[in-house]
């Protein structure tokens, strides 16, 4: 199937600098129609970039959240690289494990594991951590001189995220370095429009890895629980709620990695784009009650999550384009956030913005369960940052990105203040 004549020109390319500024792609995507076909993403899939298709796509039960098998199996070079039992044995693992992760399954499994972990996140746990986060803030930014420079990647919104997730499943700090290896391998597959066999064999390894670390943490907290996640993971399984057959694990592995990730960019994409409007930056070292709306704009104005996935599980039609069952579906959170559809002057960042809602943190059943723990570690850091730096600025005129698709964030942000 190819269906690139739906571009009156040549289709708009996912090159290098779609990787550094996605949002003029975004612009052509929209304007060539609401469903297209696109060859280079995963070997194949439709493409949704208005505001009211991806919120459907997040919605609809006709779009199944159970899509890694696919994903893996067609990746080029994948089958030359199986040969043997304990290659295939592996990827089958991988895939296992992968495929049990909450994100990744639908209806009453997906409700029963979400139930599991909600605990975990209710709101009101979750505002019980803000001494911690601005323990851990304030750890990290006492270390540094800003008038000397920083890379606020490498010293702030990398380790934050790890030590606070960290902090939550209950594993030791000196780890940390291994986490966000880990993790690192994990993003590079996830969030590749066309994963290659190299990322999905470091993505293997990694999970793999993951989950035999949080294997042999369970004995101790099967014995001995306490209030960490991964205590109530036990419990669960124990109680019937998660399926003896590596569900715990799984979901251990997925939360390392989500909670470290997606937040790190947030802090970078967030602190980068308030230093680059100096009026919305000085309007919240004046006013800091403002950071709670400037995050929440800050996420829709260069999200953390660029795009995600859905299965046709029955086929239906959309805009008069026939989605047949087993076709990917690629929803594209960036593009759907900057819809002039759905928001005023929407290429314009505006801290006080209140009119819309952004699709970040996802919409329906799947919607971030981590979101409000994202909220409060954005929260904390501006604020601790507005507050003893009101003169940083960007110490670099270009920015180094992540290559990284789906997972939008800044390899290094280096900063200074006056």
């Amino acid at each position: 199937m190819n269906r690139m004549r739906d571009f009156a020109t040549a289709p708009p390319s996912f090159d290098a600098a779609f990787l550094n500024d996605p949002y003029p792609v975004y612009r052509q995507l929209r304007a060539a129609g609401p469903v297209l076909w696109r060859d280079d993403v995963f070997q194949g899939a439709w493409v949704l970039t208005r505001h009211a298709d991806v919120e459907l796509a997040l919605r609809d039960p006709r779009l199944s959240s159970a899509r890694t098998g696919g994903w893996v199996k067609r990746i080029p070079g994948v089958d030359a690289s199986l040969r043997g039992r304990r290659a295939q044995a592996g990827l089958d693992a991988f895939q296992r494990l992968f495929g049990s992760a909450m994100v990744f399954l639908d209806g009453d499994d997906h409700l029963r594991v979400r139930k599991a972990m909600a605990a975990g996140f209710h709101p009101t746990l979750v505002r019980t951590l803000r001494a911690d986060v601005e323990r851990l803030t304030d750890e990290l930014l006492d270390g540094l001189d800003a008038h000397a420079g920083f890379d606020f990647i490498a010293h702030v919104a990398r380790p934050l995220p790890s030590r606070v997730i960290g902090l939550m499943l209950g594993v030791d700090r000196k780890d940390e370095a291994q986490f966000m290896a880990w993790s690192d391998d994990l993003a590079a597959f996830i969030g590749a429009l066309q994963p290659t066999a190299d990322q999905l064999r470091a993505a293997q390894r990694s999970l793999l890895q993951m989950v035999r670390y949080f294997d042999a943490l369970l004995p101790a907290r099967r014995r001995e629980p306490g209030s960490d996640l991964v205590s109530r993971l036990a419990q669960a399984e124990a109680a019937g709620e998660l399926r003896a057959d590596g569900e715990l694990l799984a979901q251990c592995a997925m939360l390392l990695f989500a909670g470290h990730e997606t937040t790190r960019n947030l802090l970078g994409n967030g602190l980068t784009t308030l230093l680059a409007h100096p009026h919305a930056w000085a309007r919240l070292c004046a006013d800091a009650d403002g950071v709670p709306l400037a995050v929440r704009e800050l996420l829709r104005y260069d999200s953390p999550v660029q795009y995600t996935g859905r299965r046709v599980a029955a086929e239906f039609t959309l805009h008069g384009t026939r989605l047949r069952r087993g076709d990917l579906v690629v929803a594209m959170i960036g593009a759907a956030n900057r819809d002039p559809d759905r928001f005023d002057d929407p290429d314009t960042f505006d801290i006080a913005r209140r009119a819309g809602s952004h699709l970040s943190f996802g919409s329906g059943p799947h919607v971030c369960i981590g979101a409000g723990l994202a909220l409060l570690e954005a929260d904390v850091v501006l604020r601790a940052v507005l507050r003893r730096w009101p003169g940083l600025r960007l110490a670099e005129s270009s920015l180094r990105w992540n290559g990284i698709a789906g997972l939008r964030g800044l390899a290094a942000l280096p900063v200074t203040a006056s």
